[in-house]
This record gives structure tokens, C-alpha cells and sequence, in this order.
């Protein structure tokens, strides 16, 4: 107040302070006279209640009330006047407001008494609870939504202890929640992954979300659980991570399930060889019995030779070169064979393509020139190495050539067989396996792959869907289609980059 100011200057100074506050107040302000006119309407009561200054001011304030106030009002204000016994005045209460609309929404109300010209007033301040109860429920259903859930949930401060253990992870891990509070998370670690703990705060420290991270954790009782976790920055009103949420799943079930089917699925595969072996057993041992015949006569030359004349060195080393080469294709036929039969783990290696096509071509073909099969092939060279499991995609290559070889046995002009390896696009390499023989029959094609199905008389019609799965499994695909001329066409392709695991 400036000291020349006149009276009339002051008051017309306090009077614009009033106006200043009653219009820049956060919480609404309403003043009442005794007989509850109101008087006084500032702005936030206008976004309140929806009604505007000229809507209120003149009117009784049980306007901006619910049943049972609606109605009370008047008598309440009656009996204090008479009494002077206050409820609400000097105190406040939680109570209820109606918008203009007929909404209702929880307040709360304070309200204080004074004078003007000899006669009371009262002066409320409204303060909204709407977003404060709204923010409460969702809190209230937040922590259900946590304590009900059955996946572990946990909060830590950056010290790596325990500020929040739900329903889930005393179910998890068989601690409760008064042994597990103000404790370090790390009680529930193997002791080998004590230093993971501080790795992962580190990283959550920097406002890192770490998600889906495979790791293990120890119960009460000792047992040691696959869990899956994913960890968020907990931040406070300033933005600060002050802590760590931690959101993990119990895998272990699944991962043993994981482990069955793939053991599972290596048994159906060994034996989907053997039983592709059984039908190549008979030209097998056709090819064999050559070789070993061819042993049988040179040694017995040899013999005849060595008792019966004196030879000259050279013919005799002739003679046992040849049944060394000889016994070599013997042994070549038996190591490829023993090598395909064996059961094995999955194993991914940097292999050749044009190697292991070839290699699995060559078993899958023993006999095939009894038969009057022309095999050729077209390999392109200089083609990276592949990651692959070598024995599984030699298992769809036999599986492949021998289909071809027995179609070409229906066929009554040329029998031929090609098998190319060379590159494809996108960043694959592709291994195409043609034949001259009848082709796929009308309405066979499209489920040619499902299980069960074949156009053989034997056979349970499972081969195409596992080498389906095996290009699966290792990032490709394969198909079939008509070879243009005579017969069909089959390929798959693999990706450079030896992908899919």
C-alpha cells in the first residue's frame, strides 16, 4: 500500500486484490450470506460445477448440491442461526457437488464465518477429489491387478532391495512379504549370478527397460527356477529412477517342455532315417556286394598269381592297388551310411551346401544306375558356407532323391534326375531336385507337405512334412512344382546368413 494512497485508493486496491485472487484461485470459492444467497462465485467454481458466475450469484447454494444436502441445507443454516451450533464451519468435510449437467463429484469442503455490515457470511473453499479419487481407484485396481496377478512382481530401490513382493512372488519363490521386504533381491539368486543383480540395476539406473532376460532363480526350499524377467526404471516426480519394477515369469515348466519336444522331435527324425534306410536297404547291399566282390576276385588273382608263377612286381601292385580302391568305396558307402543313420544332437555347423547335397545324393542314389538313372548335376561354384545342421538337411535331400528315383521308376522314356545348388535371391542359396518321371497328380499338390500325405502304395506319407519342418527350423522354405516338359520339381531354399535357430 503506497502511503499517499487516498481511502478510497485503498479500498480500491484491496478490492482489485480480492478480484486477483478470487479469479487466479486454484480451488474454488463461493461466498454465502446467512440466509445461503450466494454472493460470490470466483472462476474455478465456474469450471466446477459448470455453471457461470451469472447462472449462481443471487441464488440459494443448495443449487450445487446432491440429495440429502439439497434438502438439509436451509435447515441446517436455520438451526445454526439459532443455535450457533456449527457443523461444517471452522472444520471441513469430504462431501458431494452437482454440476450443472446433474453429475455428481466428491469434494472437499471447508468453511469459514465472518462479518459484513453487522449480518454473517460464510466463505467456502471447494477443493475437487474427482481426479484424487479417480487416481486412488486406479491405484486401489493397480494393486489388485499386481497382487492378484500370478507372474512375480517386484519393486527395489537401487540398492537392489526389496520395496514391493506380490501374491505372485511368494507363490514363486516361498518367501512372504514381511521375510522379503527392506531384504537384498539378491537372497533369491544363485550364487554364481550374485553379480547379475548389480548389472541389471546398472542398466535400469540409465533408464534402460530390460526386457525378456532368460536367467535363474533359488526358492526357500532351494529349488532353482527358469525365470524370464523384465525390468523398468521406477521414476519420481522429477523424472529421477529412484527405483526398479520387475515383472518375471516362471519358464521352468515350459522350458522342460521345450527340451521334451525337441528331444521328441530328434527321435522322430532318427527315425524317419532309419525307416528312409529300411527302403534303401536292398540296393544298399547291391552296391556294396560290387566293391566287395571286386575285392574278392583281385585277391584271388593275387593268390593264383603269387603260387602258381613268379609275377612280375608291377602287375602284383596293380592288382592290390585295385582292391585297396575297392575296399575305399566299400568303406565311403559304409561311413556315409553310418553317418546318417547315427542319432545326434542338433548341432549347427558352417557347412559347404554343394558338399552335403552332394554327399547325401550319392547315398540316396546307391542302386539308382541299376535302375537306368541318369543323375546329373549342376553346382555352382564358389557359394559361401551355410549354417546348418548337416545331418538334418541330408535328411531332406535323401528324402528328396529317393521320391525322384522311385518316380522315375513309372517312367517309360528317359530317366533323369537333376540336382542343382546355386544361389537364389534375397540372400539365399537354393537346392533344386528335378525329375523326368510322372509329375504330382491333380489336387495333390497343394497338400503335398501335411502329414499322411503320399501317392505311394507303402509308406506313411510323413517325409515331406519333416523336411518341411527341418527348412523351418533353419530359416527357409521348400515347395514343389510341375517340371516344365515331364515331370516334377522340388526346392528349397536357405538363408546366406545361416539363420533361424
Amino acid at each position: 500500500m503506497l502511503p499517499d494512497q487516498s481511502e478510497d485508493g485503498r479500498y480500491s486496491e484491496s478490492a482489485a486484490r480480492l478480484d486477483t485472487l478470487l479469479a487466479t484461485a486454484v480451488d474454488g470459492i463461493i461466498v454465502i450470506d446467512s440466509a445461503g444467497i450466494v454472493q460470490v462465485y470466483n472462476a474455478a467454481c465456474e469450471r466446477l460445477f459448470g455453471y457461470s458466475a451469472g447462472d449462481v450469484v443471487g441464488q440459494n447454494v443448495r443449487m450445487l448440491m446432491p440429495s440429502p444436502y439439497h434438502e438439509n441445507h436451509d435447515r441446517y443454516i436455520a438451526s445454526y442461526r439459532a443455535t450457533g451450533n456449527p457443523k461444517i464451519i471452522g472444520a471441513g468435510r469430504e462431501v458431494s457437488g452437482r454440476r450443472k449437467d446433474g453429475s455428481v463429484f466428491p469434494m472437499y469442503l471447508s468453511v469459514g464465518e465472518g462479518h459484513q455490515n453487522g449480518q454473517s457470511i460464510f466463505v467456502g473453499i471447494i477443493h475437487d477429489l474427482a481426479r484424487q479419487k479417480q487416481a486412488e481407484q486406479e491405484r486401489d485396481r493397480l494393486a489388485a491387478i499386481v497382487e492378484s496377478s500370478h507372474d512375480v512382481i517386484i519393486g527395489k530401490d537401487l540398492a537392489g532391495s526389496v520395496t514391493a513382493w506380490n501374491r505372485g512372488a511368494e507363490l514363486t519363490y516361498g518367501y512372504t512379504v514381511a521375510e522379503m521386504m527392506g531384504r537384498s533381491i539378491a537372497a533369491i539368486c544363485p550364487p554364481e549370478r550374485k553379480a547379475e543383480v548389480d548389472a541389471l540395476i546398472q542398466r535400469v539406473r540409465r533408464g534402460e527397460v530390460v526386457s525378456q532376460f532368460d536367467t535363474q532363480r533359488v526358492t526357500k526350499d532351494g529349488r532353482t527356477l527358469d525365470i524370464s524377467l523384465t525390468l523398468s526404471p521406477i521414476r519420481d516426480s522429477a523424472g529421477a529412477v529412484v527405483g526398479v519394477s520387475t515383472i518375471g515369469r516362471n519358464m521352468t515348466e515350459l522350458r522342460l517342455a521345450e527340451r521334451r519336444v525337441r528331444e521328441l522331435t530328434q527321435e522322430m527324425l532318427h527315425i524317419s532315417r532309419l525307416s528312409a534306410m529300411g527302403q534303401l536297404a536292398s540296393s544298399i547291399a547291391h552296391e556294396l556286394n560290387q566293391p566287395l566282390t571286386a575285392v574278392v576276385n583281385y585277391s584271388e588273382a593275387v593268390r593264383h598269381m603269387l603260387t602258381t608263377s613268379s609275377p612280375p612286381p608291377e602287375k602284383v601292385a596293380d592288382f592290390l592297388g585295385k582292391i585297396a580302391a575297392q575296399a575305399e568305396r566299400a568303406g565311403q558307402i559304409i561311413r556315409r551310411l553310418r553317418s546318417y543313420v547315427e542319432k545326434s544332437e542338433v548341432e549347427r555347423t558352417l557347412e559347404s551346401l554343394a558338399t552335403v547335397v552332394e554327399e547325401a545324393t550319392a547315398l540316396a542314389t546307391v542302386g539308382a544306375r541299376v535302375e537306368g538313372v541318369v543323375v546329373k548335376y549342376e553346382f555352382e561354384p564358389g557359394l559361401p558356407e551355410l549354417g546348418m545342421d548337416k545331418i538334418q538337411i541330408q535328411q531332406v535331400v535323401v528324402n528328396l532323391v529317393r521320391n525322384a528315383v522311385e518316380a522315375l521308376g513309372g517312367a517309360a522314356e528317359r530317366r533323369e534326375l537333376t540336382v542343382r545348388v546355386g544361389r537364389s535371391v534375397g540372400g539365399y542359396q537354393e537346392v533344386m531336385v528335378a525329375d523326368t518321371g510322372p509329375g504330382i497328380p491333380d489336387g495333390v499338390l497343394e497338400n503335398l507337405f501335411k502329414p499322411f500325405t503320399t501317392t505311394k502304395k507303402s509308406g506313411m506319407g510323413i517325409g515331406l512334412s519333416i523336411s518341411q519342418s527341418i527348412i523351418d527350423a533353419h530359416g527357409g522354405r521348400i515347395w514343389a512344382e510341375p517340371n516344365p516338359g515331364r515331370g516334377a520339381v522340388f526346392r528349397f531354399v536357405l538363408p546366406q546368413s545361416g539363420a533361424s535357430s
